[in-house]
């Protein structure tokens, strides 16, 4: 990178080391935590409006920005940030994948700006998110790959931030994060799937395929909408139950694996307990549940289900509790599980957007359980 460059991102860290330093702490009563958390339910409801609104008022850009990307012949995809943003990036990798034919990597931003860049070259594209536009590791791996000759397509709610300014194109996320994270993200994940589905149309890719992940895209604000009506009952009930934890795990396979990392992430914003993503297949290769650890257990319809029946025996054999969010009628888990949720049937490539609202539920609903014990305590 240049010199101007250099001082942009050394200013970018200074910034971040300073709200790093404002965060809310893990006392259980933290009075800053507890508005966060208290904003946050607003924000699950507003989604489906989000997604609509964010993809109308994207649509041109949308389409331009894969305009120009089907006609530029790219031959590898990563795509990079921090947080939710990379879990944004495993929730499309097999969309992506799928309609591109070609390699899509999802890589942790620090990765990709220190240890990916090698092979970057005007043939690959370098997708960046980051809600604030700001995040300095997934700036620096943008404009690392800019030197590197690669393709840029930045995305943010932030116009006019960094990221935005420095990349090659740019789509705005329309969403607000005064609570934790929920609307940025998904509206992220729909955005980065409408722009698959655009280059895919542009290229003239698989369009009877394409026809029907249209369909189901357009399909999934009301799908949202019907979970949170359906279940928010339902998940205060767990939450209730498993307030007293101090260690949350999620698991799934796939494109579901993000909804896994959102729900750990969520935990471990809206409480001061821990959450802990597991692979699906990773959690047969250790003792990854012990005796009362509750489980999420991500399973849409598609091939893991058999592996996640396999996770909800072994888990209630160490003494876990299972919470099984499934598809439809699917009732492979049931036996296993201490609650099943079924969820609308979505195409398996855009599941972690209707499959992470369980999980983003349960943390605002466990951590709104958690300050009113802490209360009761107090008072006691």
């Amino acid at each position: 990178m240049d010199a101007r460059s250099k001082a942009l991102i050394s200013n970018l860290f200074d910034r971040e080391l300073e709200l790093m330093a404002a965060l809310p702490t893990d006392d259980p009563l933290d009075t800053k935590r507890r508005r966060r958390v208290e904003l946050t339910l607003p924000e699950i409801e507003e989604q489906p409006q989000v997604i609509r609104t964010t993809l109308e008022r994207e649509r041109g850009n949308i389409a331009a920005a894969a305009d120009r990307v089907a006609k530029s012949g790219i031959k590898r995809i990563y795509m990079t940030g921090c947080g939710d943003s990379l879990a944004c990036m495993v929730a499309v990798r097999s969309l992506y994948e799928e309609l591109f034919g070609i390699p899509c990597e999802p890589v942790q931003a620090l990765d990709m700006a220190y240890y990916y860049h090698h092979t970057l070259g005007p043939d690959a594209l370098v997708i960046t998110l980051s809600s604030s536009g700001t995040t300095t590791r997934t700036v620096e791996a943008m404009m690392i790959a800019k030197a590197k000759g690669a393709q840029t397509l930045a995305l943010s709610n932030t116009p006019g931030s960094a990221l935005m300014v420095e990349s090659d194109h740019q789509l705005t996320i329309h969403a607000t994060r005064k609570g934790w994270p929920t609307q940025a993200s998904t509206a992220a994940i729909a955005l980065l799937c409408q722009f698959a589905l655009d280059v895919a149309k542009a290229s003239g890719r698989a369009p009877s395929r394409v026809a029907t992940l249209q369909a189901a895209l357009d399909a999934i604000p009301d799908q949202i909408a019907e979970v949170i009506t359906t279940h928010n009952a339902a998940i205060a009930e767990i939450a209730a139950r498993e307030a007293a934890r101090t260690v949350y795990l999620y698991a799934a396979g796939g494109p579901s694996y993000a909804a896994a990392m959102f729900g750990t992430a969520k935990v471990k914003e809206c409480t001061p307990d821990h959450g802990i993503a597991i692979p699906l297949e990773e959690f047969h290769h250790y003792n990854s549940q012990k005796a009362g650890d509750p489980l999420f257990l991500i399973a849409p319809a598609g091939p893991s289900v058999p592996r996640a029946r396999d996770t909800a025996h072994e888990g209630k054999r160490w003494g876990g509790q299972v919470y099984a969010v499934v598809t439809g009628d699917e009732d492979m888990l049931d036996t296993h599980a201490d609650v099943t949720l079924r969820l609308p049937a979505v195409p398996e490539v855009l599941s972690a957007l209707v499959y992470t609202i369980p999980v983003q539920l349960f943390a605002y609903h466990v951590a709104m359980a958690k300050f009113r014990a802490a209360e009761t305590a107090l008072t006691a």
